[in-house]
């Protein structure tokens, strides 16, 4: 009976380890499809540009790159979303597919409201991956304004 104790712990314990080195294999597996999934984005589209500097910029005025890229493929690309790494930066982009030897674009469009460096990314998810443009720059404080003057006070003679 002992023996049989000791036979169920040493094939569970060998389970265990299997199943733990299996997992550790799928987590290490799962990157390198991600890195495969970009290159093929970045092979498939070729984009003029992946970082995008404004630069100094005015505060409260927004101000907008298009990334443009090119299908090098043999197939239609379609974009199927983009999204942004914050509320201050609107996309819009390509909605037909791209056809082979054809161009798109993604814009972004950023919501310059804050003084300070800024530095927000665009993810794009399309039919063959995604890619990373990023947008950067500086805002620069407006100037200090002051009140404006009220004319609506008349002077009364005595």
């Amino acid at each position: 009976m002992k023996k049989i104790i000791l036979s169920l712990g040493v094939l569970a314990l060998t389970a265990s380890v299997s199943m733990a080195q299996d997992k550790k294999k799928m987590e290490t597996a799962a990157p390198a499809a991600t890195q495969q999934a970009a290159a093929q984005t970045i092979e498939v589209l070729k984009f003029k540009e992946d970082v995008h500097d404004f630069g100094t910029i005015p505060q409260n005025k927004p101000v907008t790159n298009e990334f443009t890229f090119k299908n090098t493929s043999k197939v239609p690309v379609t974009i199927q979303n983009v999204s942004t790494s914050c509320g201050c930066t609107s996309p819009e982009w390509s909605k037909e597919p791209i056809l082979p030897g054809k161009s798109g674009m993604v814009k972004a469009t950023y919501n310059a409201a804050s003084p300070a460096p800024f530095s927000k990314t665009v993810t794009v998810t399309t039919s063959v991956g995604t890619k990373t443009l990023t947008i950067k720059g500086v805002v620069e404080a407006a100037p200090a304004t002051s009140a404006p003057q009220n004319n609506s006070i008349m002077k009364t003679a005595h």
